[in-house]
């Protein structure tokens, strides 16, 4: 499969390597000479100095007729216009980056009738979404979920005191209809199996039907974390202003600090009873004034990564419960999350995944990429003829740098044990290891 991508900025870069990790054929263009030699000195892939929105580069021989076309530039004009050129250039399928979230809303619709774009990613957008389903789960470090939400994943670090702790899993006295798919222990992945234990400080990741997810989740809310009832943000860009809009709408005090003023005043209008303060989100007295200490938890997202991690580690230096910092460069979230910030997000990598899910179609639902593009976890739709159809899990020899994790037939979703059969048009749920996604897949496409 050819992929172009329009772009070679922070997100392009990962939609190029997550894409050439998978042995796409990738071509990325971009009229920067600079950023284009970063690329070409560190991935295998093809790229092209030029005018991502020109009909001349369209026309080019290793453009013309590519499978995809993934625009991913600062400019939602130039998006759209590449998108537009690329159908009439015979590419298949198109994928635009709109960064105008009230564009986004109010014209998706003719968006896709009008310029036929297939997907539409809003990385800001899809960031403040993420944390705000965190931040309403409790003791969660991630939460995704599958299949129309019938099924939910939920990710918590492990804590000293857990009655978890040391247990063989195949002990546990877990719900009915929850798994525990994966551990990351010392930055390493293991799929647990049955004399597999919890330690503390792993992250685990938890799996099942979301009702129960749900009840299960409070359990670890007596370790320090709970559903927020004053939440502090520095930084109104998009993603500041799209949460807190939404916890506004659910109630939850919300403070906003920015020093840009017209920022400020954006996000003042946008909200019913939180409060937006124009000021130096690095400003001690100004933290200490509007109770920095007493809120349960501090989100940095300004556009500085380093400035996110110093404004996080005062926010807990002043007593801030909880810091959650959204960061551009994926090297930097195992730093932060070493030195003591409690959650990092990359925007990069949530909009990778949706990309990476519609670049492998053929039943693939969504992608969650985890653990810093360790591991991901997947929704795929059982083909009819593929290698798993009909077979009892037991027996169906799966690489074991994957797990079916849950599965969902009809309305109903299910954990599944060694006799459980999978049919033509389930929805499997699995974590695969990041290197082993393209031969995982062969399993349940079909595809050889």
């Amino acid at each position: 499969m050819r992929i172009v991508v329009i772009g070679a900025g922070k997100l392009g870069y990962s939609v190029a390597e997550l894409l050439s990790n998978e042995q796409m054929d990738v071509v990325v263009v971009d009229n920067d000479e600079e950023r284009l030699e970063t690329v070409k000195n560190t991935l295998d892939v093809l790229t092209l100095c030029a005018n991502g929105a020109s009909p001349v580069t369209m026309s080019d021989t290793d453009i013309f007729g590519a499978d995809m076309l993934v625009a991913t530039t600062n400019s939602d004009e130039t998006n759209i216009i590449a998108c537009i050129l690329a159908k009439k250039h015979k590419i298949t399928y198109t994928a635009a980056r709109i960064r105008d979230l009230e564009f986004l809303s109010e014209a998706r619709g003719y968006l896709k009738e009008n310029f036929d774009i297939d997907l539409m990613i809003n990385p800001e957008y899809i960031t403040a979404r993420e944390i705000n389903r965190i931040l309403m789960t409790p003791a969660a470090l991630n939460v995704e979920d599958f299949a129309q939400g019938r099924v939910r994943l939920f990710e918590t670090k492990i804590r000293e005191a857990s009655p978890l702790v040391n247990v063989p899993l195949k002990d546990l006295q877990l719900p009915q209809d929850v798994l525990a798919g994966l551990i990351f222990r010392d930055r390493r992945m293991i799929i647990p199996h049955g004399d597999d234990r919890l330690l503390p400080r792993d992250n685990a990741f938890f799996v099942g039907a979301s009702a129960e997810i749900e009840k299960f989740s409070k359990q670890f809310a007596g370790t320090g974390s709970a559903v927020p009832e004053r939440v502090l943000i520095i930084g109104a860009g998009r993603t500041g202003r799209a949460l807190a809009r939404r916890l506004d709408k659910q109630d939850v005090k919300v403070k906003v600090i920015e020093k840009d003023a017209e920022r400020s005043r954006r996000i003042a209008e946008l909200l019913d009873s939180g409060i937006a303060i124009c000021g130096d989100g690095t400003d001690i007295d100004l933290l200490t004034q509007e109770g920095v200490g007493e809120a349960d938890v501090v989100v940095c997202l300004t556009d500085d990564d380093r400035l996110n991690l110093m404004l996080a580690l005062l926010a807990k230096h002043l007593g801030a419960a909880r810091t959650i910092v959204r960061v551009a460069r994926i090297e930097y979230v195992e730093l932060m999350e070493k030195v003591g910030v409690d959650i990092v997000l990359s925007s990069r990598l949530l909009a990778a995944g949706d990309i990476l899910a519609f670049a492998r179609r053929g039943g693939v639902v969504s992608v969650a990429i985890l653990e810093g593009a360790k591991a991901e976890a997947v929704e795929v739709i059982v083909q009819a003829g593929s290698y798993v159809e009909g077979k009892k899990l037991m027996d169906m020899d799966l690489p074991k740098e994957c797990l079916i994790c849950a599965y969902v037939r009809g309305d109903e979703a299910f954990v599944p044990t060694g006799q459980s059969v999978l049919q033509a048009g389930d929805r499997a749920i699995l974590f695969i290891r990041m290197d082993y996604a393209k031969k995982v897949m062969k399993y349940f496409t079909g595809k050889a």
